[in-house]
């Protein structure tokens, strides 16, 4: 029986890959609800921002219907390597793209975007290869239905990839509420309604 290793999220040694979330792309997503899939999105940005984590945007012939990355990431990662691919499909393919990467000097990988089958898979494949740890957003990332989803969900996992949420990535980076449970429950409080309830009902119980 072989012996299984738990490789948690190491807040040290993590560089974030937003790929691909680009205005015309977000139209193609149809296994979440509009609403839903850019709360997930910016709670990964805002969780990335929280952790301090190196952060890579990147995207896919802008010039053509795909389109610009959507306004909200570029407006929080101001100064993050930004790649605009002139044609690249799998972003490991793209030079700089990967330079990026590797000058983070993370060895853990958490990577998101539009559409998950392509997008997502293909450089998720390709990092494994390459001897990273991978981790997927699923929530963060986006297709056309659940039968291409689950697809390249499989085709991910059976590779090595972990497969996480937003708020699952968060608490394994946070490790212990006690190292700010201000700070944690803003984040969450921000991106789910039931969340904010609680933390309500949690100050409210504390006399703040």
């Amino acid at each position: 029986m072989s012996h299984f290793t738990y490789k948690r999220l190491d807040k040290n040694n993590v560089a974030v890959l937003l790929v691909d979330h680009q205005t015309g792309l977000t139209n193609l997503v149809q296994d979440f609800s509009p609403d839903d899939f850019k709360n997930n999105v910016l709670a990964l940005a805002d969780a990335a921002r929280y952790f301090k984590l190196p952060t890579i945007l990147t995207t896919s012939f802008e010039d053509g219907p795909n389109g610009p990355l959507v306004p909200e990431l570029k407006a929080m990662f101001p100064d993050a390597p930004y790649i605009a691919r002139p044609g690249n499909i799998n972003a490991w393919d793209n030079e700089d793209f990967v330079k990026a990467v590797k000058a983070t000097g993370k060895k853990q990988l958490l990577i998101a975007g539009i559409v998950t089958e392509v997008c997502v898979a293909f450089p998720a494949l390709s990092a494994l290869e390459e001897g990273y740890d991978v981790f997927v957003v699923a929530d963060a990332s986006g297709t056309f239905n659940k039968t291409t989803r689950d697809a390249a969900w499989a085709r991910m996992a059976a590779a090595g990839a972990q497969m996480m949420t937003w708020f699952g990535v968060a608490c394994e980076l946070h490790r212990d509420w006690r190292n700010d449970v201000e700070g944690l429950g803003t984040l969450f409080a921000n991106h789910l309604p039931s969340y904010k309830c609680l933390i309500y009902s949690y100050n409210s119980a504390k006399g703040k």
